[in-house]
């Protein structure tokens, strides 16, 4: 990984529950996505947590 690069942190919260739509109450990923987290790229995560998850979390509020 370049200097450049940064990694995508996870977005998990520890609240680990899933609604009745199937996304966590704390972070909004599904959990297909919780499950797969680790073997997504970094562009892919990177696009979850700058434009899925807050449109998610955006909804829900």
């Amino acid at each position: 990984m370049s200097m450049s690069t940064r990694a995508v942190p996870t977005p998990c919260t520890g609240v680990c529950t899933l609604d009745e739509e199937g996304l966590c109450l704390g972070c909004h990923r599904t959990g297909t996505e919780i499950a797969c987290w680790l073997q997504m790229g970094e562009r892919e995560r990177a696009w979850l947590m700058d434009t899925v998850l807050p449109e998610r979390e955006a909804k829900r509020t």
